[in-house]
């Protein structure tokens, strides 16, 4: 097969040194490409993260979430499977100042824009012969939003998991198709939870 990835946040810049970004450190999305060319699939992975790109992989660096959608329209036709684990950031600075804010006495009040919602123009660009896999981190209401998610962005798999997961290197996460049950993964190393999702989807 061939695994189109995404890992790790997105930085948003709000001037030439600060940027807005989450706490997302990459690791399951190079465990998951780790894990793909391990078993004989071709991988293209696309990441701001700083982590060591895992041999192998066809490494695409990007910073932003416009950089990163520009990177999967670019690569999407080519892939047999989205795997969608990347941290993007629902807001970008509406304007950024071409040189360092200066700290001053006032307030900064910033204004933001949504980002492209990457996911969903994968669910609706998708080929029958595609697989579009999303994550979803759930601090309430975990199954309900999720199920929500893989429904409203026509994906195939959602992967959910709590935000005690970031940066961990272990994790328990919850797995489901549009028609099938919830699957439960017990806390594990996140290379054996790659194990079990790369296995799961072999099989579509």
């Amino acid at each position: 097969m061939r695994f189109l990835i995404t890992a790790g946040p997105t930085r948003e810049y709000i001037d030439s040194v600060r940027f807005i970004s989450n706490a997302s450190s990459g690791k399951t999305g190079y465990a998951l490409a780790a894990t793909a060319i391990k078993k004989g699939h071709e991988v293209t992975l696309i990441s701001s993260s700083d982590l060591q790109p895992p041999i192998g992989v066809d490494f695409i660096g990007v910073e932003s979430a416009a950089e990163m959608f520009k990177a999967v329209k670019e690569n999407f036709q080519k892939c047999d499977c989205l795997i969608m684990t990347a941290a993007v950031a629902d807001y970008t600075p509406i304007k950024k100042s071409k040189t360092k804010i200066k700290k001053s006495k006032s307030d900064l009040i910033l204004k933001l824009k949504p980002t492209t919602d990457i996911l969903s123009w994968a669910g609706k660009q998708k080929l029958k012969t595609q697989i579009v896999v999303g994550f979803a981190l759930e601090d309430k209401n975990l199954r309900k939003n999720a199920e929500k998610k893989l429904k409203e962005k026509n994906l195939d798999l959602i992967i959910a998991n709590s935000p005690d997961s970031i940066g961990a290197e272990k994790a328990a996460v919850e797995i489901k198709t549009p028609n099938g049950k919830w699957q439960k993964i017990a806390k594990a190393d996140k290379a054996a939870i790659a194990e079990k999702i790369i296995s799961l989807l072999e099989k579509f």
